[in-house]
């Protein structure tokens, strides 16, 4: 079976009172997907996932590393953000591949600088609330995930490797 390397971003943003997530209509599938897409040959996943972003949804993001250990002090190399789950999805044929095949799936969790685009999406867009997810047509296995995120996202982003979005947040905290 083939398989191709793809990274997704469970884009949040917090709104004065709640955590909203983005999420696009992808426009061959018709439902509701969290932005994402191909890794390409000179990129990582996280890379991937932050360039996904700004194309489908038109909004920088900041990754939030998924759990992992940090690098020991001394290490010489730069270390990337790691995902927050790595998972296989087979696929029918698409336009990358006339024949099904796998998504090895980085999917990342991540906050958007700004709820305001900073350059015109590719896709129609949206920040959806946690309450909004029954009554969107999407694959339930990404209406699952985002259910896991809601109630977190607010540790998510002030976890270690969320101290930069900590900064950026200052002033806008959520009781």
């Amino acid at each position: 079976m083939i398989k191709h390397a793809t990274a997704s971003t469970f884009l949040f943003h917090r709104f004065p009172t709640e955590w909203r997530l983005g999420l696009i209509v992808h426009p061959r599938l018709g439902r509701h997907m969290v932005v994402g897409g191909h890794v390409e040959p000179d990129e990582t996943p996280a890379a991937a996932a932050e360039r996904e972003a700004v194309e489908e949804s038109g909004r920088k993001v900041l990754l939030v590393p998924g759990p992992a250990l940090g690098l020991p002090d001394g290490y010489p190399h730069r270390q990337v953000p790691a995902p927050w789950w790595i998972t296989e999805i087979d696929v029918p044929a698409d336009n990358h591949l006339g024949e099904p095949h796998v998504h090895v799936d980085h999917q990342y969790v991540g906050v958007a600088e700004s709820p305001h685009q900073v350059s015109e999406p590719a896709h129609p867009f949206a920040w959806v609330a946690e309450h909004e997810l029954d009554s969107l047509l999407m694959f339930e296995d990404t209406r699952l995930l985002a259910r896991s995120l809601f109630p977190h996202v607010t540790a998510i982003a002030a976890s270690d490797g969320g101290a930069q979005l900590l900064r950026m947040l200052a002033g806008t905290s959520l009781s």
